[in-house]
């Protein structure tokens, strides 16, 4: 008995190699000091630079930009906020929105897949009934679940990211809530990086306590109007339809 408990926890270990992985480049991110350049000083001091670099190399900056979003997604690094802001520095609303949502949709594409395969499965072992409960009720209805996920200002952007996978979502639909789901924040925060130039040249911050403030209230109620085919199920106790993707 002592030795299957034994080979059980082994077991788990070495499923749980992806976890280890995301948490050394954390470490090694922080070691390096990588942190300290996603902020807006960093946009301010090297602005010149990188805005000559995307003038004259825009497939390779927008390609770049899309790989370290996606990096920083995948390893859950702190700071994505100013990645996003800075996409819209570099290239507009409009661009810098499209390359944040294909950078973001790609790095949780890999850390889905991740979670499906050796994380999840030593994560649904611990779990056991648990889980599986929580799998049935997610199975009835997983846009609106994910949808949930992704718009609720609660639920951390790494747990949205994760736990589709864990609760057995499939890869299309986690695709298209992902995608759709962030674009009211990636909006917001895009749209103040595309108008950082003029507010550097004004000597100016702006203020993202009160972007993020008056983002809440909306974000909140999308995720509420989300979740109504789920809250209409439990209150009503039919099966709510739903729209083939």
């Amino acid at each position: 008995m002592t030795d299957t408990v034994e080979k059980k926890k082994g077991s788990i270990l070495i499923k749980l190699w992806p976890v280890y992985l995301i948490v050394a480049v954390m470490v090694g991110a922080w070691q390096l000091g990588l942190f300290q350049y996603l902020s807006l000083d960093t946009l301010r001091e090297q602005q010149e630079v990188l805005q000559s670099f995307v003038a004259e190399n825009l497939v390779l900056a927008v390609a770049i930009f899309i790989g370290i979003y996606a990096a920083a997604t995948l390893f859950m690094i702190p700071g994505a906020l100013w990645i996003t802001i800075g996409g819209g520095f570099l290239f507009g609303l409009v661009g810098g929105a499209i390359a944040t949502i294909a950078g973001a949709t790609l790095g949780a594409s890999m850390l889905f897949f991740a979670a499906k395969t050796s994380i999840g499965s030593a994560l649904r072992d611990r779990a056991g009934p648990f889980m599986a409960k929580m799998e049935a009720g997610f199975n009835e209805n997983p846009f609106s679940y994910m949808f949930a996920l992704r718009l609720l200002p609660v639920v951390p952007f790494p747990v949205a990211n994760i736990a589709p996978a864990l609760l057995g979502a499939k890869y299309r639909e986690y695709a298209i809530t992902t995608a759709v789901g962030i674009i009211p924040g990636v909006v917001a925060y895009t749209w103040v990086g595309s108008g950082l130039g003029a507010t550097f040249a004004a000597g100016e911050d702006p203020n993202l306590g009160i972007i993020a403030k008056n983002m809440l209230p909306a974000l909140a109620a999308l995720g509420v109007v989300a979740l109504i085919p789920v809250i209409y199920k439990k209150i009503s106790g039919r099966k709510p339809e739903t729209v083939e993707a």
